[in-house]
């Protein structure tokens, strides 16, 4: 007998159950069937299309910045050819593992490398290319391609490395490049919009003329395309597309060129220079129309460095130096011109009538005023002495009578006239304005009224003053060019890589002074030549403050100055500058043009701490002019020397009073 008995009432019940059963399966199959009809038929051509692009890997081809060369096509910056290693990070399958191998390879602790890593996906996202060394080594690409193919997400790259041939030499004019960051991306596609497209991992330039000339010398990125496993590591496979063609590499274009002002034996005579004699300041040498011949900041870096992956000891040494190598001393911070400053009230008094080139004035070694003593230089004083007398031996005791005679505001309204106390236009970012004091302009700025006292102080180039030495460069040009105010200037054409010219610039004279200006104000021809006089004799006279500074057929005009940087008492004021510590020793400046009669170059030397215009800064700027003539016009040197003559002797008609 059968165990188990047929019960009609369960088989019913449960045959209800067979048939939700039968209908799940059924409905499940045609949706399994309807949803690969739709993914085959409906969408199989996209799915197709994305399927090929996710086995396609697409690189971008940098293109190369655009050289900068020298006036005469002599390379300031180049590119070279290069490795880099990227990672990228999505491919990553163990990222201690990867640190310890690539670590040891880049000279890298495996912590710093994942920090990278870390650090990168923090800041620019998960997918982003993490560029973790540039300019490899024959030895690291080597020995990164052993062990490439057992490392998900590693990639060694061909690279354009940005190449300074000068070094530390212009670093701060030239600038230098990097990787674009994250904020950096938003800030440069708003300034550029529809022109460039910046993306994560573009080289972009950081400061200097890399920056200015960003939209210039840069060029159109390429693009290639690779077949890539499921680790992202390329195939050697053809790369069809979903049409069945092969996807076509897209060249890169060269960036333009540019042709600057600036002379690299110029350039190179200026830090040799400076570094000779140990300086710490800043230089710029200018033809009369306004040419940039040459720039120089001391100290200085290697923007090499920063053309790759700097390191974090050399980029501590440069934020700690409190000589400040990375700014750009030429137009970024002002300084008390000091005596530098005197021809410019000279030029004033001239003008105004105040004084004429025969008014005679008693200049002792100490002057009183407003209730406490003014003092020369010379504590013995120059006795009674000319506008040239003056200027040649630098008496303090006459400007400062001047610059009571004068007031603040007419020292203002000429010596504005000059380019002093507003930016000069040149084609660079984070200029100073410096600074040139008025009335106006302390009634506005500290709520006080100007006091007389004020007006010694400014005569002689400190108190409120403060000027860059692009600006004395240029006020010293007026000067020598008798009243015409040029726009210095730095690029002189950009060129194509066909060598098609595409921008070009030309010099430009801003405004002649001997005609009448805005404020109302205007200095004749004969007060600029009277003053010119004066200043040969600064370098030529007996007791010029820089008689010893001789070229061989080459007479200079010039200045030299020492700005104090902090006040001194009485009994401290003739102490001895170089026994102070050097952050309390003056600055010392020279500023100087030639020839002095027919002007082709002027050059305006801050030497920092140095403690004396001469020899602090003189002897660089007559190196400078002398390497410009030795160029320029061999032949004059060369006829000076046959003769044994250590400089011709040029005499110029000073108009007597009334001419």
């Amino acid at each position: 007998m059968s165990e188990y008995i047929s019960n009609p009432d369960e088989a019913r019940e449960f045959q209800s159950r067979y048939k939700n059963l039968s209908i799940f399966i059924v409905v499940t199959l045609v949706i399994f069937v309807l949803r690969l009809a739709w993914l085959q038929v409906i969408q199989g051509s996209e799915l197709r299309q994305f399927s090929e692009k996710n086995r396609i890997k697409q690189n971008k081809i940098a293109a190369p910045r655009g050289l900068i060369l020298d006036r005469d096509g002599k390379a300031l910056i180049e590119n070279l050819p290069g490795f880099e290693v990227v990672i990228s990070p999505q491919y990553i399958e163990d990222m201690k593992q990867l640190a310890e191998v690539v670590g040891p390879v880049l000279g890298l602790e495996p912590a710093k490398v994942i920090e990278k890593i870390q650090k990168n996906k923090r800041v620019n996202g998960p997918f982003a290319l993490i560029r973790l060394k540039d300019n490899l080594s024959r030895e690291e690409v080597f020995r990164l391609k052993r062990v490439r193919l057992d490392t998900p997400g590693l990639e060694i790259r061909e690279s354009i490395v940005r190449h300074y041939p000068l070094g530390e030499d212009g670093a701060q004019l030239f600038g230098y490049v990097g990787e674009i960051s994250k904020n950096e991306i938003a800030k440069l596609n708003e300034k550029y919009r529809s022109e460039i497209i910046f993306e994560q991992g573009d080289i972009v330039g950081k400061s200097g003329l890399e920056e200015y000339l960003e939209r210039k010398i840069r060029g159109t990125d390429g693009v290639s395309y690779i077949q890539v496993d499921a680790h992202g590591r390329e195939t050697v496979t053809e790369i069809p597309n979903i049409y069945g063609e092969k996807i076509k590499d897209l060249d890169s274009v060269h960036g333009n060129s540019a042709f600057l002002t600036i002379d690299r034996d110029i350039q190179e005579a200026a830090y040799k220079s400076f570094t000779n004699l140990n300086r710490i300041g800043a230089l710029v040498a200018m033809k009369s129309n306004g040419e940039i011949l040459a720039w120089l900041n001391a100290p200085s870096f290697d923007p090499n460095y920063f053309a790759t992956d700097i390191p974090v000891r050399i980029w501590n040494k440069l934020t700690s130096d409190p000589f400040k190598p990375l700014r750009n001393k030429v137009i970024q911070d002002h300084f008390s011109p000091g005596s530098t400053f005197k021809p410019l009230v000279a030029v004033a008094a001239l003008q105004d009538k105040v004084i004429t080139d025969k008014t005679v004035l008693n200049a002792p070694g100490r002057f009183f005023f407003g209730g406490r003593w003014y003092h020369n230089h010379n504590k013995n004083g120059e006795g009674l002495i000319t506008v040239y007398d003056a200027l040649e031996r630098s008496s303090n005791v006459f400007f400062y009578q001047l610059g009571i005679k004068l007031g603040i505001d007419k020292m203002y309204n000429y010596i504005s006239l000059l380019g002093l106390g507003s930016r000069t236009q040149i084609e660079m970012t984070r200029e100073a304005p410096g600074r040139l004091p008025s009335s106006e302009w302390k009634k506005s700025i500290r709520g006080e009224e100007w006091q007389p006292g004020e007006n010694l102080s400014t005569a002689i180039g400190q108190g409120y003053v403060a000027a860059t030495p692009l600006q004395m460069a240029l006020a010293y040009n007026t000067i020598a060019t008798e009243g015409k105010v040029v726009k210095p200037f730095l690029v002189k054409k950009v060129v194509d890589h066909d060598g098609k010219v595409l921008f070009e610039r030309f010099p430009e004279v801003l405004r002649d002074v001997t005609l009448p200006q805005p404020n109302g104000y205007k200095i004749d021809v004969d007060t600029f030549r009277i003053v010119k006089e004066a200043l040969r004799r600064v370098t030529n006279g007996t007791r010029g403050t820089a008689k010893n500074l001789k070229i061989p057929g080459v007479q200079m005009a010039g200045k030299t100055g020492t700005a104090q940087v902090m006040s001194f008492t009485a009994d401290q004021i003739y102490a001895k500058c170089e026994s102070r510590p050097i952050h309390m020793r003056h600055h010392g400046w020279f500023v100087a043009w030639a020839p002095w009669d027919k002007p082709e170059i002027t050059v305006a030397v801050l030497a920092q701490h140095s403690c004396h215009g001469n020899p602090g800064a003189a002897p660089i700027a007559r190196d400078v002019i002398e390497a410009y003539f030795k160029k320029y016009h061999p032949d004059i040197i060369a006829e000076a020397l046959k003769k044994g003559d250590k400089h011709a002797v040029q005499i110029m008609h000073v108009p007597a009073e009334g001419d």
